[in-house]
């Protein structure tokens, strides 16, 4: 007997499930040091980086994502506001722009996640990896389903924002490392595009403009402050302190 799609998708996600390995099994399984290896590589330029914008070992950190343009741009804390550390591509994500609503849709979450100690997953399937926390209160509220989003290193995406190994070796690095010295989560705000300008000209017709406006205040607030917005949920909606 054939399998049906709905067995045929089940199995897919256990493979899945399976291949990403939750960080909380990490440690049990062979290989976990890569993220130590990793690191002593990567550690020398990051350093140096570091300290040219006059930033420390394990400084906190504020990660933004731009789907369309394919960017991950990671800035760290330097005295009371942030600078951008660096801007990576995107090797790929996958489905098309807006939210994820359920599971089985491929398609890479938008909003604001989080990753604390426990999401990172040094035996990653895909090198090395974080969980971004999807769905987090936002998609609940709204009955949104799906679980392992992650950024990782290869370049290949089932719902995932996908880095390529040697930049995933970098963010992985530093993020564990503000995690180490005190950051209790480093906030992962994802974007569709920049909202610069009058960007919803361009998108006065899209199904998802009313969700990327509560987005916006988020990404002019940091514009405008320096600083990474505090974002909360109240009726459904996000809220930017």
């Amino acid at each position: 007997m054939g399998v049906g799609f709905r067995d045929g998708w089940v199995m897919l996600r256990v493979l899945w499930c399976l291949l990403m390995i939750s960080p909380l099994m990490a440690a049990d399984i062979p290989g976990s040091a890569r993220a130590t290896e990793a690191a002593a590589r990567v550690r020398p330029g990051l350093d140096a980086r570091l300290s040219a914008i006059g930033a420390s070992w394990g400084a906190p950190l504020y990660l933004r994502i731009f789907k369309e343009s394919r960017e991950l741009e990671l800035w760290v804390r330097v005295g009371e506001g942030y600078q951008l550390y660096q801007t990576w591509p995107i090797c790929t994500w996958s489905g098309s722009l807006g939210p994820k609503l359920r599971q089985g849709d491929w398609q890479a979450p938008e909003g604001f996640y989080a990753v604390a100690a426990g999401q990172l997953n040094p035996a990653s399937r895909f090198h090395l990896s974080f969980n971004l926390g999807y769905p987090n209160a936002y998609d609940r509220a709204h009955g949104r389903t799906g679980d392992f989003l992650m950024v990782h290193g290869s370049c290949v995406s089932v719902g995932c924002y996908a880095m390529g190994d040697a930049a995933i070796e970098q963010i992985y690095t530093l993020v564990a490392a503000a995690l180490a010295q005190g950051q209790k989560s480093v906030p992962v705000h994802i974007f569709p595009f920049r909202m610069d300008g009058d960007w919803a000209s361009a998108y006065a017709d899209h199904e998802w403009l009313p969700f990327w406006r509560e987005l916006e205040p988020a990404y002019l607030g940091f514009v405008a402050g320096g600083k990474p917005p505090k974002v909360r949920v109240q009726g459904k909606r996000y809220l930017v302190e």
